[in-house]
């Protein structure tokens, strides 16, 4: 599995600790699916950005990223 992967899924996972020495995982599917959504904005993003002045290339990067996120309903 890529290494970004589960580092997503760390950051979705909380532990629990309980006073009698017992502890959970709480996996949040809602926030890794926020968080892999993100990501993906983010290498759109990034795509983007490797050109050196705003090019149509560079807006075309964010309107991906701003139409991925709208169409899984996560906040910008």
């Amino acid at each position: 599995m890529n290494e970004r992967i589960i580092e997503l899924i760390d950051k979705a996972t909380t532990i629990e600790e309980h006073g009698w020495g017992a502890s959970y995982e709480n996996f949040d599917k809602e926030k890794f699916a926020q968080l892999i959504v993100q990501e993906c904005t983010q290498v759109c993003i990034n795509m983007g950005n490797e050109y050196e002045i705003k090019s149509a290339g560079q807006y075309q990067a964010e309107m991906f990223a701003f139409a991925i996120k709208k169409h899984f309903g996560v906040k910008t």
